[in-house]
């Protein structure tokens, strides 16, 4: 039985841990189930056996989301299409992970990166460079030898390199609201001047609704998606537009008015460079919004 102490400790933890593991397994869902679990495997060893419970909590928190993400790669290597992490949508109110997405380092664009990551790799990057745990003691999580530990997160380090850091939300969000504005218009030239040169869209909707397969690239094509896109939904589905945070960035939701729950259908979130977008993303699979809390 879990002392009242431990349990207030164990509460402490929860948003460091849901933090950690929503980096690791890219799930919101995923990231819950973990830390859920871990609190379990707290409660079936002996206090006496826990010296630093934080360290401990983040340990098998860690543990728990590599068995995550080995059961992902099975998953994705029959995914239709492209496969985004699930983001985490949120409202104008206070919600239950708003304090994971503060963390800069679950922006959108640094998620997305991670995503192409081995889980080796991925643990081991989030593990050293993140929380400065010692490679040994990595190795032992990955049941591998320090050196390889090590490599491990030196190649995820070169891989990740590229991906862009966040822009202040200021600035994030008169670019997006300048890319709202342009499609109203339905003029696509109007839409690729708010588009990045080297601009990107990645639609993930796992077979169910109509996006993209293949990582579309360019400003003039992705306007032209973009408008497709905007009035079948808009027009023809009649679906509601909504902003939210996406990652803690400003977003754009889709919501069924006949919903009585409210939760978007469909998400879309960016990543912002020299105040363009410069990535969009399409949450279009409703079984990945498990981390889309408007209400």
């Amino acid at each position: 039985m879990v002392s009242p102490l431990l349990a207030d400790l164990f509460e402490s933890h929860r948003a460091h841990l849901l933090s950690v593991a929503y980096r690791l397994t890219g799930s919101a869902g995923d990231a819950e189930d973990a830390v859920q679990e871990s609190w379990l495997r707290m409660a079936g060893v002996h206090q006496s056996e826990i010296d630093d419970l934080r360290a401990w909590l983040t340990s098998e928190v860690a543990r728990i989301c590599l068995d995550h993400l080995r059961a992902a790669v099975v998953r994705r290597k029959n995914y239709v299409g492209q496969w985004l992490p699930e983001p985490i949508v949120t409202g104008s109110g206070p919600g239950p992970l708003d304090h994971v997405v503060r963390d800069p380092e679950c922006r959108m664009a640094a998620m997305v990166a991670l995503e192409a990551l081995t889980p080796p790799q991925r643990v081991a990057l989030i593990l050293h460079d993140g929380l400065g745990l010692p490679f040994a003691e990595i190795a032992g999580i990955l049941d591998s030898a320090p050196d390889s530990a090590e490599q491990a997160a030196a190649e995820a380090r070169t891989a990740v390199a590229g991906a862009p850091e966040a822009v202040v939300d200021d600035v994030h969000d008169l670019v997006v609201q300048r890319f709202l504005a342009a499609l109203t218009t339905g003029d696509a030239a109007v839409v690729a001047a708010t588009l990045h040169p080297e601009a990107s869209f990645t639609g993930d909707a796992g077979g169910t609704v109509e996006t993209a397969l293949e990582v579309v690239a360019g400003a003039d094509t992705i306007a032209r998606l973009a408008l497709g896109l905007w009035r079948r939904h808009l027009a023809e589905q009649a679906l509601e537009l909504g902003s939210a945070t996406v990652n803690g960035q400003a977003g754009l939701v889709l919501t069924d008015p006949n919903s009585p729950f409210g939760r978007p259908v469909r998400v879309l979130g960016f990543t912002v460079r020299e105040e363009k977008i410069w990535a969009a993303y399409d949450f279009a699979n409703v079984a990945k919004l498990s981390g889309a809390r408007l209400r």
